[in-house]
């Protein structure tokens, strides 16, 4: 069995790559980096607008994890994440077709999903217009969604899986819960403000997909998530863990949204990164709670409990040298 896969440099994706090799499965990744990727895996350089490359590299291949993407909460020129998330897509997409391949695993997001007006959980099959998205990373992969959808009516046999918040080691960049964890370890989170996510082991994710490949039904839609826990309820799990104290004070969401704003416009004038990024604050005004129920009854989709996630989190950030390794 050989299988081709995305954005094995990041956080997702490598683990995806670590559970294919353990399972003895040859490997073809595309990388634009090389040197990023450790032994085991075959590398064709490239980036997901390089349709050549895309096609030499899933000759040959079973099954396609398309893994990457362009991650960013914030872009002072949104172009080359939708041609990197949608265009990528489409190519990856049209090269797994013309290979013949026996599945492919495209890997949306449940941002991309819809939210519940009562507040409930929303699963795969929430009402959602693009209209709903925040920011051009939601926007963008919606799309991209959209194009997945189009490729599996044509006859590809696509299955969708949509992570939630995933949590554990080597989330380098770091992700945007990563960096929240990160945060709250150096000791920037003061306060918070109602909000919540649904975590799940990053490990399970990368499960997920394997299980995906393996049971998926073809155009259909997975949400690999665990629980649904309120901010409050992680910075508590955090402040167990890591021996910091867990913030008491709770802000109305017009405190965060005017620092973003101004934060936002400081970057667009200097040319630098916020250090409040708006996306994330608006994304903050909801609850991201969803319910990974079709995952688990269909993929026998792991449900490792989400603080031991956290500890090997907090674990790895201190042995990287991001945080003190003593708590203060």
């Amino acid at each position: 069995m050989t299988a081709f896969l995305t954005g094995a440099t990041g956080f997702v994706g490598g683990h995806v790559l670590e559970a294919l090799l353990a399972r003895g499965e040859r490997v073809r990744c595309l990388a634009r980096d090389p040197s990023r990727l450790g032994p085991g895996a075959e590398v064709v350089p490239g980036d997901l607008r390089d349709t050549a490359a895309i096609r030499r590299a899933v000759r040959g291949c079973d099954v396609v994890y398309h893994c990457a993407a362009d991650y960013r909460l914030w872009v002072p020129d949104p172009l080359p994440m939708y041609e990197s998330n949608v265009d990528g897509t489409r190519n990856v997409l049209a090269a797994a077709a013309e290979a013949g391949v026996r599945r492919v695993v495209y890997t949306s997001t449940v941002g991309a999903l819809g939210l519940r007006a009562d507040g409930e959980p929303g699963d795969e099959r929430t009402a959602v217009r693009l209209e709903d998205m925040v920011g051009h990373y939601k926007r963008s992969k919606f799309l991209a969604e959209r194009v997945a959808e189009e490729w599996s009516a044509k006859g590809v046999p696509v299955v969708i899986v949509h992570p939630s918040a995933p949590v554990g080691e080597r989330d380098a960049k770091p992700t945007a819960t990563g960096r929240m964890i990160l945060d709250f370890l150096r000791g920037r989170i003061r306060a918070y403000v109602d909000t919540g996510l649904n975590l799940v082991d990053v490990r399970d994710v990368a499960a997920g997909h394997l299980l995906a490949a393996d049971k998926g039904r073809p155009g259909e839609k997975y949400i690999l998530g665990n629980a649904n826990r309120t901010l409050d309820e992680i910075l508590a799990m955090l402040a167990q863990i890591s021996g910091m104290p867990r913030p008491r004070v709770r802000l109305p969401h017009w405190v965060p949204l005017a620092a973003a704003t101004l934060s936002t416009r400081w970057a667009e004038w200097s040319g630098g990164q916020p250090r409040i990024e708006l996306d994330a604050v608006l994304l903050a005004r909801h609850r991201m709670f969803f319910d990974a129920s079709k995952a688990v009854r269909e993929l026998g989709l792991p449900q490792t409990p989400v603080e031991q996630a956290l500890e090997r989190a907090v674990a790895w950030f201190r042995e990287a040298g991001s945080i003190p390794r003593v708590a203060a």
